[in-house]
């Protein structure tokens, strides 16, 4: 009858679930991270250091062992070769400006930063052998720190070391600062800041960028302009040192004034 509800008529379509296969657990093993590369390399450098000193390495060695923290993942030798090849020796590439250091292939800021920083704790270092202390007593010690500080320049500095009566440093200051091979010097001028300084000894320091030490004659007649008015002062002028890569000349030694 209409409006009567037939059951015979209801069918119910059976549903069909997908199967999915179950996901495999990944039971491979994963493989260890591989070590860093030249790590081996970098492991024997610092044993010999370790065991044999600085002695036991080359100077590209020795820089190669600074830049380790400076670059962690790269092969440092070639970078240390070719800083030593430019700049000379292992002194020459921490006295080296840092504008000259970038010119170096690999050599980025924080590479330059970093050997600056060195160089500096070096020059501190050497320092703190003379100060407050008989510098004549510690001669060696001035011209360690004078070679450090000044040898490896790109121009001439002109540098006073004022000392008091008992021969311990004042004051290390640079005066002047010229070309790659003259300094302007005012023999006033030095003997104003001794004064102000109530220093009664200087010790004159100069470098050529050249690299040869040897004393022209500028510097001689120089240092004895320099040392005729110190004396009219009560100052006495002990030395006028001259520092370059190859070595250094004292004029006093030489018997030049």
């Amino acid at each position: 009858m209409p409006g009567e509800f037939d059951e015979s008529r209801v069918f119910i379509r059976p549903q069909h679930h997908e199967e999915r296969p179950a996901a495999k657990s990944d039971t491979t093993p994963k493989s260890p991270p591989s070590p860093q590369p030249h790590a081996g390399h970098r492991e024997r450098l610092r044993r010999r250091f370790a065991e044999g000193g600085a002695q036991a390495l080359a100077d590209y060695e020795l820089l190669e062992l600074l830049l380790f923290r400076s670059i962690p993942r790269k092969d440092t030798k070639p970078i240390a070769k070719a800083l030593i090849a430019r700049f000379g020796s292992f002194a020459g590439v921490l006295g080296a400006d840092p504008q000259r250091l970038r010119e170096v292939p690999g050599v980025k800021d924080a590479v330059a930063a970093d050997l600056k920083t060195i160089a500096e704790a070096a020059r501190r270092m050497l320092k703190t052998d003379i100060s407050k202390r008989e510098v004549l007593g510690s001669w060696d010690a001035v011209i360690a720190y004078c070679t450090a500080t000044m040898a490896h320049e790109t121009r001439e500095q002109f540098r006073i070391l004022f000392l008091d009566k008992k021969n311990a440093l004042i004051a290390d200051e640079v005066q002047q600062v010229g070309t790659v091979d003259h300094t302007p010097v005012y023999p006033r001028e030095v003997m104003r800041r001794a004064l102000e300084l109530a220093s009664t000894a200087i010790i004159l320091v100069h470098n050529h960028p050249s690299g040869d030490p040897t004393p022209s004659r500028a510097d001689i007649e120089m240092t004895h302009k320099i040392a005729d008015v110190a004396k009219s002062l009560g100052i006495a002028v002990h030395d006028h040192v001259i520092i370059g890569k190859n070595g250094h000349a004292s004029l006093k030694g030489l018997g030049l004034f």
